[in-house]
């Protein structure tokens, strides 16, 4: 898989995973419109989509929340659990807490809305094929209170990470994903994903999306 195929030229290959065919077929004429984007393959349930994930290996899934049976969730752990590395973006009508934070605890890349115009999930897209976090603009509020009432009284504490984990914590920030990082700073992408799981556990986050938003919120850049 390649995530960066866009920025190569071609296409940034999608998958839709979404039980309503006529959503299906609103979003993927959408995408149609955008030449830098490209549906490859579509799914109505988790085992189709797992299934569909491991044989077009596309660069970003596009998943919906509300499935029957086996839901958003669970269908991006077993995404995870089967080695499919591609950019997951939960796609749902759910602007719950609760929901937004599973999600990104789950490995989600990104969280958009449906209720959200075409044109900014077409940029939202985008954006997430080159490797961007991408989440709706009135969940970031949400999701910042969030972490202000659940931090520890002590909160996170930057003075306990490394120069490299601090580094690393810029280019999250900025939205980098783990191979760009490890590019960046001339490290495996291994490397980059052993210092991502030690900073998170230092600074008492749980997700890639947390760490850009307290390092926002943190000034840190």
């Amino acid at each position: 898989m390649n995530d960066m195929s866009s920025e190569q030229g071609s296409p940034a290959s999608i998958l839709l995973i979404d039980d309503h065919p006529l959503l299906r077929k609103g979003v993927k004429q959408l995408i149609e419109l955008d030449t830098d984007l490209k549906v490859v393959a579509e799914a109505s349930n988790a085992n189709e989509g797992v299934a569909a994930a491991l044989e077009h290996e596309p660069d970003l899934i596009l998943l919906d929340l509300n499935m029957p049976e086996i839901n958003g969730i669970e269908t991006l752990k077993m995404l995870r659990e089967e080695g499919v590395d591609s950019r997951v973006v939960v796609f749902t009508v759910s602007d719950n807490e609760e929901d937004v934070v599973a999600a990104l605890k789950a490995g989600a890349d990104g969280y958009l809305l449906k209720d959200m115009e075409p044109e900014e999930l077409l940029n939202n897209l985008n954006q997430a094929a080159l490797g961007k976090m991408v989440i709706s603009d009135r969940l970031t509020t949400l999701l910042a209170q969030a972490l202000q009432s659940k931090r520890t009284a002590k909160g996170p504490d930057i003075s306990s990470l490394t120069p490299r984990e601090r580094q690393i914590i810029k280019l999250i920030a900025a939205g980098l994903p783990n191979k760009l990082i490890a590019r960046k700073l001339s490290i495996t992408e291994g490397t980059v994903k052993v210092h991502v799981k030690h900073l998170l556990k230092k600074l008492n986050l749980r997700s890639r999306v947390e760490v850009a938003v307290w390092a926002v919120q943190e000034g840190i850049k």
